[in-house]
């Protein structure tokens, strides 16, 4: 492996190497060769950037909101003019296909762009005469230094979910990627130091455990954001706010859409190979279970095959409409389900390991899968595969369906597909899930709304970005202020009274 790069940290505004020696193998999944490998930190490395972010935040606290809005537009600027070549990065180490790429980093523009508006989204109030020359007011003031734990399968999208409001708030940031896909944390903040941030505001640590767990108990963080899996958001949560953290934590989940008598099948069919096959199903907001109210199953099911017949899986680069999954062992995982539906009485429509691929032999390819009849007591079902897995549960009636949805453990995304204005109104106020869509197959809000589920889908104090993010990554100041003059003297021992 010593011909290959080795991905440095990001510490205080230049590459930093660390003290661990100790190393990760980061793969093209489209080849399944090792392209690259990533430092994993050390407990001390870890420290070292906290250091560095707290030293840094006094100075970048103080620092004028035009200033900082200034450097925040020219990062913008920065990251719009070159995101073709941020693309290529995810492309190469996630596998996802370049339009898909491009997608991601569009999504993160937009918080970016929320993000210049703190200025006005921080502003604080202002009650005047509260009492006899006494006036009250309330700030919003930055955290200090803040930990982000970003996923493998938006390297882009996620930090940018938090690094920019937390930075345009004043806070210091220590950002530990996914050690599977870690270049683009590096490229971001490479790009913001340009942009004219200050050394250290925005740190990269890359690392597994050790790191995470160091960054989770240090005394000097003071708020942990958290993209991932379900058990790990727990675990996330569970041990950052014991150490007296804010924490947003979000979780796994397993995504339904309710497709009604009346739903326009062309639609919903074209939805569901988009919502459940784009990124190779490796989204936390893919629709992994249609729930079809009879009698529209069996045609929607052809019109998904028929439409899954016209995809090409292969590498991200060549124009192809889906890509590899992220590694082999997850890949296999991912397959073995195609076993469990099998043994479960499942029919299994289509089968994504009998695919041709356009690309090395050699990648980590599952191409798109669907099965029928699935029962909900599978593993099939509950579990949270993540990948290009698509089930089929059919059920009789509305009624039925919101049932079995507002069932499950988690709570992230959902939708109903549907012509009736009454019903989808109903879905919306009755469905127990925090992101609803509404003839939208993956209802991800934009920017100025605030991502999150509900349930086992999210822990701790606030959703993603939007007024949510804004509210985590500052803290509120109550002011009660009288200037007095001569006629305000005198002793009294009384409990202050409002007159």
């Amino acid at each position: 492996m010593t011909d290959v790069p080795t991905i440095s940290h990001y510490i205080n505004g230049a590459a930093a190497v660390g003290t661990s020696s100790r190393t990760a193998p980061v793969f093209n999944p489209a080849t399944g060769t090792v392209a690259k490998n990533v430092l994993l930190a050390s407990t001390r490395d870890l420290d070292t950037a906290v250091a560095v972010a707290q030293a840094a935040y006094p100075a970048w606290r103080d620092t004028s909101q035009a200033r900082r809005q200034s450097i925040m537009y020219n990062f913008r600027e920065l990251l719009n003019a070159r995101k073709g070549d941020l693309a290529d990065i995810l492309t190469a180490e996630h596998g996802k296909v370049t339009s898909d790429a491009l997608g991601e980093i569009i999504r993160g523009l937009e918080v970016v762009e929320f993000a210049l508006g703190m200025p006005h989204l921080s502003k604080g109030e202002y009650s005047e005469n509260v009492s006899t020359g006494v006036d009250v007011y309330t700030l919003r003031q930055p955290l200090g230094v803040v930990g982000i734990i970003s996923p493998f399968n938006f390297p882009a999208m996620v930090p940018l979910w938090y690094f920019p409001i937390a930075i345009a708030a004043g806070n210091t940031v220590v950002l530990k990627p996914s050690e599977k896909d870690p270049s683009a944390a590096n490229w971001l903040a490479a790009l913001f130091t340009e942009a004219g941030l200050p050394a250290g505001v925005l740190n990269v640590v890359h690392g597994d455990k050790e790191a995470v767990d160091a960054l989770l108990v240090h005394p000097d963080v003071q708020a942990i954001s958290f993209v991932g899996s379900t058990p790990i958001a727990r675990y996330i949560y569970e041990t950052a706010a014991k150490h007296g953290k804010r924490v947003q934590s979000l979780g796994g989940a397993k995504n339904h859409m309710l497709v009604l008598p009346d739903a326009d099948l062309d639609l919903t069919a074209d939805a569901a190979v988009n919502a459940g096959f784009g990124s190779a199903g490796e989204r936390c907001m893919a629709i992994s279970v249609i729930v079809a109210v009879e009698p529209v199953a069996d045609d929607l099911i052809a019109k998904i095959a028929e439409r899954v017949k016209g995809l090409t899986v292969g590498d991200g680069t060549r124009g192809c409409d889906m890509g590899p999954l992220i590694t082999k062992v997850h890949r296999d995982k991912v397959a073995g389900y195609i076993d469990i539906a099998q043994n479960d009485g499942a029919d299994v429509v289509i089968d994504g390991r009998d695919i041709t691929v356009d690309g090395d032999p050699n990648g980590f390819w599952l191409g798109p899968t669907l099965f029928d009849k699935v029962s909900v007591d599978s593993a099939v079902y509950l579990d949270e595969i993540f990948g290009p897995v698509l089930s089929i549960v059919r059920v009789a009636t509305y009624q039925e369906g919101l049932d079995l949805i507002n069932a499950s453990q988690y709570g992230n995304g959902t939708a109903i597909f549907t012509n009736d204005g009454g019903a989808a109104r109903r879905f919306q106020n009755e469905v127990q899930v925090g992101m609803i869509g509404i003839n939208v197959p993956i209802p991800v809000p934009v920017a100025y709304h605030s991502f999150g589920g509900w349930k086992n889908s999210l822990f701790g104090d606030a959703k993603a970005y939007g007024p949510a993010g804004v509210n985590f990554f500052t803290r509120e100041k109550a002011v009660t202020s009288r200037w007095l003059d001569p006629s305000h003297g005198g002793i009294n021992l009384g409990f202050p009274q409002n007159q």
